[in-house]
């Protein structure tokens, strides 16, 4: 008799523990839009790729440098803060940001590379550059951890309107 009780102890907390420990794993709930089955790891890295570059670009142009400081990778602060309102810092006094766009999104060694092009005007004085953000997974979120000069070019679109697999 005592070997049935403790057996339909050991049952009942068990059957009390398991909900818990299946969401703690993330088994149970907790999963946030991006991560709804059904979305592959790809097209979720695009979509936080294209949102971060896209906040990062609106906070050039309105020249909050929290907003952009915000989109960057946790390393990159320090950088940031040094150099973003510096002479040549992309939240610069003297530049205005009239246009930017996001030209090219795809897979790189360290994250997904997004190509953009921006214009900066200071003067009358115009320039268009090419600059290549690289968006990695930090922890649990999304965020820029590299920019450069330069950038993909478009991926060409193939007859069904899709775009084709960048090649190496």
């Amino acid at each position: 008799m005592p070997t049935r009780l403790r057996r339909s102890v050991v049952t009942a907390v068990l059957l009390a523990t398991m909900p818990s420990a299946l969401v703690g794993c993330g088994l149970l709930g907790g999963e946030d839009e991006a991560e709804k089955p059904g979305r592959a790891p790809a097209e979720e890295a695009m979509l936080k790729a294209r949102e971060r570059v896209q906040a990062y670009l609106d906070a050039m142009a309105a020249k909050d440098v929290a907003a952009g400081r915000s989109q960057l990778c946790t390393v990159l602060h320090e950088a940031f803060d040094v150099a973003a309102t510096g002479p040549n810092g992309d939240f610069a006094d003297h530049f205005e940001v009239p246009r930017s766009e996001i030209v090219d999104i795809r897979p790189g060694e360290a994250g997904q590379e997004v190509s953009v092009s921006v214009t900066v005007t200071t003067g009358r004085r115009e320039a268009t550059r090419a600059l290549l953000f690289t968006v990695t997974k930090d922890g649990l979120d999304w965020c820029i951890s590299a920019e450069r000069p330069g950038g993909n070019s478009p991926a060409p679109v193939v007859p069904d309107g899709s775009a084709s697999a960048p090649t190496p």
